[in-house]
């Protein structure tokens, strides 16, 4: 299983989840996508944070919701 980006740390951020190697939390990502933002315009603000990261952690997020609905669904 690889690593994965989101690091939390309670000396960085407060405890926030960031991407890992970074000081950016992930709720920043997820703003910006909400606020209709592209991943272009959030690496444009965010430089640290690679796109490789960006997908990683959505495909993160893909696999633990689909997992989730799959447990609900089975009960």
């Amino acid at each position: 299983m690889k690593p994965s980006v989101i690091k939390i740390d309670p000396e960085i951020m407060s405890g926030a989840p960031c991407f890992a190697g970074t000081r950016v939390p992930i709720q920043h990502l997820l703003d910006y996508l909400e606020g209709g933002d592209s991943i272009g315009e959030f690496r444009e603000d965010f430089p640290t944070v690679t796109h490789e990261q960006v997908i990683a952690f959505l495909k993160e997020a893909k696999e633990s919701v689909l997992d989730r609905a799959c447990a609900n669904s089975a009960r």
